[in-house]
């Protein structure tokens, strides 16, 4: 196919006429009430990159990266104005870079993610903008450390971690279609204030969360619908110490964690509480906005995550469903700054300092990959022939734990998309299983998902091979090179 045919088709193919090739669409389309509007056809410029990245967030940011430390021409697709995701908008703290080793005597303490996940975090610290991996004083059968971080100089670090490696980030800029031809990917259309793009490349990452540019390529999933979306804010004028002394003194705190903060060390940087022991007003009012009692700082007298949730009764890839969960999750904000100001010493001054422009997922749809890791997987610590990571952090502890404060791996193969040549999955968009997914999904393994998605697509659009014919030992070398930890 010459360059002129090809173009002609691209241009047939933004307003979703026959032409060969095909621009992919979410499997299900709902009926229109008002029926159909046949959109003209039109042109659009067209811009060529090796890697195309879908999603700047937890495990966007570092997939982009990657591919460009490769050596990749790499472009980021972000429909926000900054990177970070989940990180910067529905965490709290970054789960996690160790092993679970405190919660089992005898067991030696181990980094397992490093790379650049922790390139991130020393970037951070140069700037203020971390506890470091502070060591948990209580709590620690849950997580060994805590390693807080300040939403903003998150979004600013890795955005200058993005220009340095010479990615093409486009912010404020909207995932709106795949090109296909056959089982392989051609390219993606983008739309902005610019108008739509066709964005060709060799190599593709879907790192959106919601699964979106799997879902445009026709690639299968599922959508579980088994987690409460949150929005989390930040609450100013608070009292830290106070705080945890009130709910020290009523029995109440679970996790505690001491570590940098406004420039000293041994501060506390992450409390949890039950409300066991408090008022039975603020308990009844707490459950039913499903106020989580754990946050995390590195900065006195303000709280950088404090969480509601709120479980909608279908997926949150529906738009209505999801405009009316965004009014109920900021009324719920607004009632659990109302309780902290009446019942907890220390946040009678409590305001809300920031919020997340949208709601947060646990995760959306989930893309049928070539491997689906099981809880077995992850609850036994079983490596693979192709791990590309190793990973020991369950957000469900201590009720469900890696298996002798051990690690499990990531294999490769539970990163490439079923059915299509050139597409990977990074992110929570992986696992089936609840329980694993209870572990795949946390901040830091999608960093180091994220990692060696990034550094696959880029060989293979070197190599100009699809995700399966790039051979494991050239990936492994690689991620190895670039400070990659595997377990021996």
């Amino acid at each position: 196919m010459n360059r002129r045919e090809f173009s002609k088709r691209i241009a047939l193919l933004s307003a979703g006429l026959p032409a060969g090739l095909a621009v992919g669409q979410p499997a299900e389309r709902k009926e229109s009430p008002e029926g159909w509007y046949e959109e003209p056809a039109k042109k659009l410029p067209i811009r060529k990159f090796d890697v195309v990245v879908a999603g700047g967030g937890t495990a966007g940011v570092v997939t982009a990266i990657a591919a460009a430390r490769q050596g990749a021409k790499t472009m980021l697709i972000e429909r926000k104005g900054y990177p970070g995701g989940t990180v910067v908008e529905g965490g709290t703290a970054l789960h996690s870079y160790f092993n679970l080793w405190k919660a089992f005597p005898g067991v030696a303490r181990k980094q397992v993610v490093k790379g650049i996940p922790q390139e991130i975090v020393d970037r951070l610290a140069k700037v203020g903008g971390t506890s470091g991996h502070a060591e948990m004083v209580s709590g620690y059968n849950y997580d060994s450390v805590c390693t807080a971080i300040d939403t903003e100089l998150y979004k600013l670090v890795t955005f200058e971690m993005l220009a340095e490696a010479g990615v093409f980030v486009a912010v404020n800029t909207l995932l709106a279609g795949a090109i296909k031809e056959g089982s392989r990917l051609k390219g993606v259309i983008a739309e902005s204030r610019v108008g739509r793009e066709a964005i060709l490349a060799k190599s593709f990452v879907d790192c959106t969360a919601y699964g979106d540019l799997a879902a445009f390529a026709g690639a299968k999933y599922t959508e579980p619908n088994d987690y409460p979306v949150v929005n989390s804010m930040g609450v100013g004028g608070v009292n830290v110490e106070r705080f945890h002394d009130y709910m020290q003194s009523q029995g109440a705190v679970t996790q505690l964690a001491r570590g940098w903060r406004s420039g000293k060390e041994g501060q506390i940087v992450r409390v949890q509480s039950n409300s066991k022991g408090l008022p039975k007003e603020f308990q009844d009012e707490a459950r039913k906005i499903m106020l989580a009692m754990v946050t995390t700082t590195v900065h006195d007298d303000y709280f950088m995550f404090i969480k509601m949730g709120f479980k909608m009764p279908v997926s949150p890839t529906d738009r209505d469903a999801v405009s009316q969960a965004e009014l109920e999750l900021r009324r719920r904000q607004a009632k659990a700054i109302e309780l902290f100001r009446k019942y907890l010493p220390g946040c009678e001054n409590a305001f809300i300092a920031r919020t997340s422009p949208t709601l947060n997922i646990r995760r959306a749809r989930v893309i049928a990959c070539d491997y689906d890791i099981t809880s077995a997987d992850v609850l036994e610590g079983r490596h693979f022939d192709d791990d590309i990571m190793a990973y020991g952090f369950h957000d469900s502890a201590p009720r469900l734990q890696i298996k002798n404060g051990g690690t499990y791996g990531i294999p490769y193969k539970a990163l490439r998309v079923a059915g299509l040549e050139n597409l990977l999955a990074a992110g929570m968009l992986i696992t089936s299983n609840h329980d694993a997914h209870m572990s795949t999904r946390n901040t830091v393994c999608c960093m180091g998902q994220g990692q060696a998605a990034g550094t696959a697509a880029a060989l293979c659009a070197a190599k100009s091979c699809g995700t399966r014919e790039l051979p494991y030992a050239a990936l492994r070398e690689s991620l190895l090179k670039a400070g990659v930890h595997f377990e021996s």
